[in-house]
């Protein structure tokens, strides 16, 4: 009788198992953690400040870009390594699918649909690491660090609406699978 319940807990059917689920939420939790690296309580800071005192120099701004360059060269992936990660993920996720929707793999369904949408949220935090590149570089050659903070806030501004789209279709799409 114990047995049997261990293992309907840990049963290895995806979408029925709790195990899934809660890696799920795991996986959406941290992902919306950080954008490129910056904490979310730094990025509030700083909008704040920039909200009460427009155009003034502050801790928050310079904490924000202070976070910025620590972080978003780290994110900085040359052509020929990013084709590589292109090829090796779309590889991964087409043969899960492939195993998922085209053989009937439960386990492989649900991988892609926790997979997919982290790979596109991936290609977008990329892509903003190389925008938040260029307002470094445009603070370092002297724009005022007001206007490179408001700057960056906006680009991850337009990413984080972009994550909860994301998540909410991602969250949606497979409860509904």
């Amino acid at each position: 009788m114990f047995s049997t319940d261990i293992l309907s807990i840990l049963d290895a059917r995806s979408f029925s198992s709790p195990w899934f689920w809660f890696v799920l939420l795991a996986v959406w939790t941290m992902s919306g953690r950080r954008v490129v690296g910056i904490p979310g309580d730094v990025l509030g800071q700083a909008a704040r400040s920039l909200r009460e005192k427009p155009g003034a120099d502050s801790a928050e701004v310079f904490a924000l870009l202070d976070w910025m360059s620590l972080n978003v060269p780290r994110w900085r992936v040359g052509k020929t390594t990013l084709a590589v990660l292109i090829g090796v993920i779309s590889f991964g996720l087409s043969t899960l699918a492939v195993l998922g929707f085209g053989f009937g793999l439960e386990m492989a369904q649900a991988l892609v649909l926790i997979a997919l949408p982290q790979a596109i949220l991936l290609a977008l935090r990329v892509r903003l690491a190389g925008q938040l590149y260029w307002v470094l570089e445009a603070a370092e050659l002297g724009q005022p660090a007001p206007e490179a903070a408001t700057e960056a806030l906006r680009r991850i501004n337009r990413y984080r609406i972009l994550y909860g789209i994301i998540s909410v279709l991602a969250v949606v799409v497979t409860a509904l699978w």
